[in-house]
Parts: C-alpha cells; structure tokens; sequence
C-alpha cells in the first residue's frame, strides 16, 4: 500500500521563511528559489502592458504574485493575474487573499524539469480545474507566449505566439500587443 504525504496550508506555516515560494497542488508541494533576473522582468514588461491596458479601459486589475487559496490543499501563487472589477468583489477573501479565480492568469516559465512541469502541468489542470478563463505561459528564453482558453470546461492550447505576433484576446476588448514587448530587455 502506496500511502502519499498530503500537504496542507496548515502544514506551510512551519516551513522556514527563507525566501522559498511554497505553492500546493492536490496536497503536493512545489518549492521554488527566487526566480531568475530575466523571469521578473519579463514578469514586469507583460504586468506593465496589462495595467495600462486596464487603465485605459477600466473595470480591473493587474496583480503580481497574489496568493489564491482554493483548499486546505490546494494554495499557489501565479506569476500575475487579471481581475475584472466586477469579479474582485467574488474571489477576495477577508484575509486578502483570493479564494478563487481570477478570469486571467499568467505564469512566466520557472526554468527546470520540475518548474517547467508544474506550470505546464500542474498549475494549467488546477487552474482548468477552477475556472480561469484565460492561461498565459511566458518563456523567456525563447520568447514565446502560450495561449490557453477555455473550451468545453477546461483549458485548451489556442496559440503559440512567436516574436513578431501581436497578442489579442477576447476577454480583453481593445487589447492589443507585439509580444516582444514581454521580451525586451
């Protein structure tokens, strides 16, 4: 008999806070160090054309690194979010936190079979699992964004954008973006 450790938020308040990010996904724990120069600032570049996107067309909000609680079990901290104004009010806990999801979620690709593994992986079927609406994987290295949609319940590869492409979306009317922008270093 095969019996897992199943982690809980309960569990992470006992970790070290030694500048590791502790994420949860069906009770396993992921642990990342600090993220490279490059992942943050690309982090960075695609946060600053969201916000000003956002605050041209009004009604949400771009967020770096919230916490998003769905369970005991089930705790992770995306690279950036976008929330409409009308859904904040639905997903913000009491603690500040989000207790379920926001409509866009961006991850900016954590290099190593693992890393790589749990954003490609893990975090796209959780978050398929609860309702985001929109997936976007940034990798740095190669300059390319990964677009994930939701499609008959579940988030599905619309689009692979490549340096030189402009990325639209339809959750955000009037956006409008060359991804090397999200490059540009």
């Amino acid at each position: 008999m095969d019996i897992a450790l199943r982690w809980s938020i309960a569990d992470l308040e006992v970790l070290p806070a030694n500048g590791n990010r502790y994420e949860l996904i069906d009770g396993e724990l992921f642990v990342s160090k600090a993220p490279h120069w490059h992942h943050q600032a690309t982090q960075n570049r695609i946060s600053f054309e969201l916000t000003a996107w956002s605050l041209r067309a009004g009604g949400g909000i771009v967020l770096p690194t919230p916490g998003i609680v769905y369970a005991e079990d089930e705790a992770v901290i995306p690279d950036l979010v976008w929330i409409s104004a009308a859904r904040r009010q639905l997903v913000l806990g009491p603690d500040g936190k989000l207790l379920a999801s926001p409509e866009l979620v961006v991850e900016v690709l954590s290099f190593g079979g693992t890393q790589e593994a749990r954003d490609r992986e893990a975090k796209r079927r959780l978050y398929s699992r609860r309702g985001v609406l929109e997936y976007w994987i940034a990798d740095w290295r190669t300059s390319q964004l990964e677009i994930y949609r939701r499609q008959a319940a579940e988030l599905r590869h619309v689009q692979t954008l490549l340096p030189g492409e402009t990325l639209t979306s339809p959750l955000l009317p009037d956006f409008a973006v060359m991804i090397d922008r999200f490059f540009e270093i």
